[in-house]
């Protein structure tokens, strides 16, 4: 099972203040921490002579320098029980890499699906079958145990995959991929596929909704808004090239997202001044009421997995009408855990 990895933001200087977020550390962000970029591309906000994605727009040509050292151990994926999961290949511009996917029932039914990402390593896949604890369950069980079809990805330079960790950079292109290869399996609702993600999975899930991807709704549990923050046995890039950086950190993109997502963070021991920095600059800046972030009262970076997991793979089934509007109920409990909606300038 990966291991997720919970990276905690430093307090930024006082200035702004963050309305109705008391439960949470006094995390304050001022008007010059807000996300900038590299000069000519505004941050999460589309070129309007042409409409294009910031983020699409401002990966392009940027060349990857990868590190001179990667993460070692490569294996190949575990093998999973045959009526869990099957082991597949899907193709992205990095080749041909490994998937979990629930098998097809052949019963000639169309389910919704959900694309995982999980915490730590997550360009590699392993077990993601066997009982989890209930206070740290990264397995995202509660979707399948719904009847949600489920795709673990690995993605390039994992296991045993072609092409070379770019931390955050060509894994989208991957997820973007995987997300193709879903939709195309027969007992599949193309209509109905969603993106989640746990930890340093979180980001990448966001990254991957920044560059305005259709998917029905997103899912990202403890995101950071900066990856330099994980440094490089996550980042095997050049963490002094700042663009680099900025190209990978899901803070400067936030408007580029066009569908349902949700950002979600426990109130403890994890990335929860990340989730309020990146609200603030929704607020200020990016202003994308698809974007909808929740802190958790009365959890931390793991134990709020399980119960939201079965709350919005409940949400995901009942999930039929013309657009996804699945949300958290503001300030009413789900469990032992209470979700508090941050960005009060977004629409419900």
């Amino acid at each position: 099972m990966m291991r997720s990895v919970a990276v905690v933001g430093v307090l930024l200087a006082a200035g702004v203040g963050l309305v109705g977020c008391n439960p949470f550390a006094p995390t304050v962000v001022t008007f010059s921490s807000v996300a900038q970029v590299k000069p000519g591309v505004t941050p999460g906000r589309a070129d309007p002579a042409n409409g294009e994605n910031p983020l699409l727009a401002a990966r392009r040509g940027h060349k990857v320098v990868p590190a001179a050292r990667v993460m070692g151990g490569r294996k190949a994926p575990d093998a999973p029980p045959k009526s869990v999961f099957q082991l597949v290949k899907y193709t992205s511009p990095a080749g041909d890499l490994a998937a979990y996917l629930t098998p097809d029932p052949k019963d000639g039914q169309k389910r919704p699906a959900i694309i995982w990402i999980t915490g730590g390593d997550c360009n590699s896949i392993d077990d993601v079958w066997s009982k989890a604890p209930a206070d740290n369950d990264q397995t995202a069980a509660q979707y399948r145990q719904a009847g949600v079809v489920m795709m673990f990805p690995s993605l390039r330079g994992g296991n045993m995959n072609p092409g070379r960790r770019e931390g955050y950079f060509g894994e989208v292109d991957d997820v973007l991929a995987a997300k193709k290869f879903l939709a195309d399996q027969p007992h599949v609702d193309p209509k109905r596929v969603y993106l989640g993600g746990h930890s340093t999975g979180g980001t990448l899930a966001l990254l991957v909704a920044e560059t305005g991807a259709d998917f029905r709704g997103v899912f990202s549990f403890g995101p950071v808004d900066d990856v330099a923050g994980y440094g490089p046995q996550y980042c095997p890039f050049d963490l002094n090239d700042e663009y680099a950086v900025k190209l990978r950190s899901p803070s400067h993109w936030l408007s580029g997202v066009r569908c349902r997502t949700l950002v979600i963070e426990g109130q403890e021991q994890g990335n929860m001044d990340s989730l309020m920095r990146m609200n603030a600059t929704n607020l200020i800046t990016a202003k994308n009421d698809h974007v909808l972030f929740y802190g958790l009262i009365g959890g931390n970076h793991f134990s709020v997995l399980a119960p939201l997991n079965e709350y919005l793979a409940k949400q995901i089934v009942a999930d039929t009408g013309p657009a996804c509007e699945i949300a958290l109920p503001d300030k009413k409990p789900i469990g032992k855990i209470t979700p508090l909606l941050l960005n009060t300038a977004a629409k419900r």
